[in-house]
């Protein structure tokens, strides 16, 4: 096999081996990202669950003050 050749091959390795290398930088970076994403996701789930609407409490609040509103509105 002539010297030609075996150039080319090596480049060739070369050039798949940096390419490799590269994919693998970015499936890692990727994974870190997700990863970070993952526990921003976790943290805004506690904030929404921390600063609940009003309307799901009124219900309740409501009532709770049925008898003082009964009690007005006979007066």
């Amino acid at each position: 096999m002539p010297a030609a050749a075996w150039a080319t091959i090596v480049i060739a390795a070369l050039i798949i081996a940096v390419a490799g290398i590269g994919l693998l930088r970015v499936i890692l970076h990727l994974r870190h990202v997700s990863q970070t994403l993952a526990a921003l996701d976790g943290g805004v789930g506690a904030i929404v669950a921390s600063t609940s609407t009003v309307p799901s409490r009124l219900t309740s609040v409501n009532a709770n003050l049925k008898p003082v509103r009964d009690f007005c509105a006979g007066v």
